[in-house]
């Protein structure tokens, strides 16, 4: 099979550090001053050598095979501007991590009715969006971790692992994180969280030597496609307790592999019981990383995202002639 070169913006970077490990070349523009998108590599994350960094005003003169969209920026400005008019012809593959807003149900997918590829995190996010005609698939998640990592739990206390919570308050449960904290010793680590006696932004190639430690993980968020800290803590080993939202009571079977209600006092009596018995914690943890083996496994990723790429190939129309996007 033959490998390909992929342009693709830095949007998620957890999810590049996973999407990094499928075995071609991508390719990531760069500007002066790493505005939005145009990040590179990032320095918080221990990136394997295909990922490229490209000075955007390159761009139109090297040949790629697939350009994979994550955002209304990137189809609607990003594109044309670096690959101009024919931009369009090339392969696309708009990869949606969020969930429909403003509206759950009746939000229109900016990549709807064009030709390409839409993939979505989870089957939750494609129910949801209106995708109009285009042909749609579903990879869900893995996540890249040293696996050496494995969960400690032997301080009594939960944390969450969120960025900008106080920004989005409703979205990411920021009221319910606080609920919580006056019942239980609870943390939060990421971005802008020290704004609220949180632990700060942490590089990603130290988050889970640190999380692992802490007895187990609270995911409050209200509305999100897949919390990547749930899969992340789960494939460590580490007991969750999230509410019972979108993509996540069809991976939480409460109280068998992690606890998952839409009651946040009983989410509080699961959080008590948790950091009260760490045979139970222990328990759980182990039954929630088989999960995230079977389901989340990096091979599993790779092989998806391999299929979706050539899908997206296989729907553009030929190219005759070599050009921005053709094969020398």
């Amino acid at each position: 099979m033959s490998r390909l070169r992929i342009l693709i913006w830095h949007i998620h970077g957890s999810y590049l550090n996973a999407l990094a490990r499928v075995d071609h070349d991508w390719y990531l523009p760069i500007k002066p001053g790493r505005p939005e998108g145009y990040g590179g590599r990032g320095r918080t994350f221990d990136l394997p050598e295909n990922l490229i960094e490209i000075p955007a005003e390159e761009v139109r003169e090297r040949d790629f095979d697939v350009v994979v969209l994550q955002t209304p920026k990137n189809l609607h400005e990003d594109l044309p501007e670096l690959l101009g008019p024919e931009g369009r012809d090339l392969p696309l593959l708009y990869l949606e991590h969020n969930v429909p807003r403003p509206d759950a149900v009746n939000t229109r997918h900016p990549f709807a009715d064009r030709p390409g590829l839409l993939v979505h995190v989870t089957h939750y996010n494609r129910l949801m969006w209106d995708n109009g005609e285009t042909p749609t698939r579903v990879i869900e998640h893995s996540v890249a971790i040293d696996p050496s990592i494995t969960w400690d739990g032997s301080l009594p206390r939960a944390i969450t692992v969120t960025n900008g919570m106080q920004g989005r308050p409703r979205i990411t449960g920021h009221d319910l994180f606080l609920q919580a904290r006056e019942r239980v010793p609870l943390d939060v680590v990421g971005m802008q969280t020290e704004a609220f006696g949180g632990l700060g932004d942490v590089p990603y190639r130290d988050l889970h030597r640190l999380t692992a430690r802490y007895r187990c993980l609270f995911s409050p968020m209200r509305y999100t496609s897949m919390p990547l800290a749930v899969v992340e803590a789960m494939t460590i080993g580490m007991p969750v307790v999230a509410l019972a939202t979108t993509a996540l009571p069809d991976v939480i079977e409460d109280g068998v592999n992690g606890f998952c209600a839409q009651d946040p006092e009983t989410l509080i009596d699961r959080l008590e019981a948790l950091i009260a018995d760490p045979g139970l914690a222990q328990a759980i943890g182990a039954r929630g990383r088989e999960t995230a083996r079977e389901r989340f496994g990096i091979d599993r990723f790779r092989a998806d995202w391999d299929a979706a790429l050539r899908a997206a190939i296989a729907l553009a129309p030929a190219r005759e002639t070599a050009g921005v996007g053709g094969r020398r």
